[in-house]
């Protein structure tokens, strides 16, 4: 069984990718938009998503999961995609 870490997005966030068109390829998440939601195992992520509808800690659109070898995937209408962490570059200086 996989283990997943959860990502929750903010609020003010997920207001805005409710409305934000569909996009093909990897989505970019910035890691200050997501708070930390525990983490769970189960055989898969349309598993975990099973396990948790209708609980308090129900997935909703534009969360995240966290497989065990970092790769991400993005709660969308559609079902799962792919995601990855956007690191904002500091200024050199």
């Amino acid at each position: 069984m996989a283990s997943y870490r959860i990502h929750r997005l903010n609020e003010t966030q997920r207001r805005q990718f409710r409305w934000a068109p569909h996009t093909g390829g990897a989505t970019e998440v910035k890691p200050r938009d997501y708070q930390d939601g525990g983490s769970l195992e189960a055989p898969g992520e349309y598993a975990a998503w099973a396990a948790l509808r209708g609980s308090d800690r129900a997935l909703a659109v534009g969360d995240l999961l966290e497989k065990e070898d970092g790769a991400l995937l993005i709660c969308k209408y559609v079902g799962f995609e792919e995601a990855r962490w956007v690191l904002s570059e500091t200024a050199n200086g």
